[in-house]
């Protein structure tokens, strides 16, 4: 059997463990968040308690990699952007939320195409909630 792309269907959900590792992932992601000075300003946009916060983003990631759709499982459907619009997301914020995410990757024992692949992907979404910010700055100026 050949191996097929990251992206390509379950791929990149299994190349992250399946649910177990994404939820690792998602679990380490918090950890660099709630101890980094970096990440400050992003973690204090997050409730003191976690537990919801890791819920959603392990279940969406799971969904957003192929695997199954467990956010909507839950909680229903979700746009990225428009669900973070009421959160002061800058460049400066997406970046410390992409640093965060790639020390989170570095602990886990993906291949290194796979981490890149990730953080270049994630990208996507985080750059996307920075422009609808700045659309909605510009609207109420």
């Amino acid at each position: 059997m050949t191996e097929r792309a990251y992206g390509d269907g379950d791929a990149s959900f299994l190349a992250a463990g399946g649910v177990k590792g994404i939820q690792r992932l998602v679990e380490d992601f918090y950890d660099v968040m709630s101890t980094r000075d970096y990440a400050k300003v992003i973690r204090e946009m997050h409730p003191d308690d976690l537990t919801v916060s890791i819920d959603k983003l392990a279940r969406f990631l799971c969904g957003w990699m192929g695997g199954p759709k467990r956010y909507r499982e839950k909680y229903g459907g979700i746009a990225i952007p428009p669900a973070h619009k009421h959160l002061p997301i800058h460049e400066a914020e997406k970046q410390a939320w992409l640093v965060c995410m790639q020390e989170a990757l570095e602990r886990q024992p993906y291949p290194e195409a796979f981490k890149d692949y990730l953080i270049e992907q994630l990208a996507i979404p985080a750059g996307r909630i920075v422009v609808l910010r700045e659309k909605i700055e510009h609207i109420n100026e």
